[in-house]
């Protein structure tokens, strides 16, 4: 009888092993990062003595990053020089990081797919942790679960808006219309039309998506990598 109770219970932890939980463990035990940018940005190349740039970065999340001066870095690396007079540059870029935090696929989906200035959704995170229900006895229901609460399919991403601008080339003049339409609460929309003629700036926006996942993923962990996605992005326009 106790051969067969032993039997049992080495099943059942089988059954365990190859869970949905077990799967994930296993396929996603090590750190993912990828980044993705909404639209391609081409500038027009110049030679050393024009690359002279403002470099403004800005921060809205709720987490404190180090990627200004890591960006600046690279910028000057590729021969570029800094500057903080904008009437004085050549080349202007513009970041602000607008969220990081825990999410998913298809958070992260939207938010590419919304580009520059897109409205931003709210994490489902329900689909990170693999709570499905099993059907092959009390006794595998309590393995699974005891095993779905230890494991959880953990996705963190970091969403960029960047406006890059350049000055024209020689003979080249760039005229200028926006439309805008804000809210004022929950009735009310403000439509706003800016005309104007001839602009000093070629202007480029796009939106960054980096995302980290791994299993049981902590935002420390994730943070490094999350911004090194980001910086890589960014100083490839240049």
């Amino acid at each position: 009888m106790r051969k067969i109770v032993n039997l049992g219970i080495m099943f059942l932890m089988i059954l365990g092993l190859t869970s949905c939980a077990g799967q994930t463990l296993i396929k996603k035990a090590d750190l993912d990062v990828q980044t993705k940018m909404s639209a391609t940005i081409f500038l027009e190349p110049v030679g050393l003595s024009k690359r002279n740039i403002y470099v403004n970065i800005r921060n809205t999340s709720d987490e404190e990053l180090h990627i200004e001066s890591r960006i600046k870095d690279v910028l000057t690396s590729k021969g570029y020089t800094l500057t903080q007079d904008p009437d004085s540059a050549n080349f202007m870029l513009q970041a602000n990081v607008l969220k990081v935090g825990k999410s998913d696929l298809r958070e992260s989906e939207s938010a590419l797919a919304g580009g520059f200035g897109g409205a931003l959704i709210g994490a489902s995170l329900s689909g990170n942790s693999y709570n499905s229900t099993r059907n092959a006895g009390l006794a595998v229901g309590i393995l699974g679960f005891i095993a779905d609460a230890m494991v959880e399919d953990t996705f963190y991403n970091m969403i960029t808006d960047i406006q890059v601008r350049e000055r024209p080339l020689t003979g080249v003049n760039i005229t200028q219309q926006q439309n805008t339409n804000v809210s004022q609460g929950t009735g009310t929309k403000l439509t706003q039309k800016t005309t104007g003629g001839k602009v000093n700036w070629k202007t480029y926006r796009s939106r960054i998506i980096s995302t980290a996942n791994k299993v049981n993923l902590k935002f420390d962990e994730a943070q490094r990598e999350l911004e090194n996605g980001l910086i890589r992005s960014i100083s490839g326009v240049f």
